[in-house]
């Protein structure tokens, strides 16, 4: 049985003077990541494969993690469109029993609802949802998913 882990980048600075796919994080983006990266650890899922936006703040979020598994940066998370998101999932690798998603709201709180039927009210930076899927990931469609468990960095 596959499993997504759906990740919000860790809060970033000011986009101000500087390009969006440009933004890194700020101190409590960093501790935050840090910390996400802890939990997951902690909780026994590491992912075997990764699919990444190339954003910085993401890439950031990712090597913050501190996580040892395959990534693929994929452009098309960063154009923030959960059908997008949710193609990517189906193309994930066979190999991968764990999937991990880092991206960007409002794509990836979309997809968690859109996979499950349920998510959170809010989403916040540094967020993540655990999914179980049933049978492969070419097979996931909408409303396939269980929602294990939602973590946020105030958790």
């Amino acid at each position: 049985m596959p499993m997504l882990i759906v990740l919000r980048h860790a809060k970033a600075v000011a986009g101000f003077g500087t390009a969006d796919i440009d933004r890194v994080l700020n101190d409590r983006g960093r501790r935050d990541a840090a910390a996400a990266g802890e939990w997951l650890r902690a909780n026994g899922l590491v992912p075997d494969h990764v699919l990444c936006s190339p954003a910085a703040r993401t890439r950031e979020t990712l090597g913050l993690l501190a996580l040892d598994a395959a990534v693929t940066y994929e452009p098309a998370i960063y154009a923030n469109d959960p059908d997008g998101l949710l193609t990517l999932v189906t193309e994930a690798p066979d190999g991968a029993g764990t999937l991990l998603l880092v991206g960007h709201n409002p794509s990836v709180h979309q997809l968690v609802h859109d996979l499950t039927g349920q998510a959170p009210e809010a989403f916040p930076t540094c967020a993540l949802a655990v999914i179980d899927l049933p049978g492969e990931w070419a097979g996931v469609r909408p409303g396939l998913g269980t929602l294990r468990t939602v973590r946020t960095p105030k958790d």
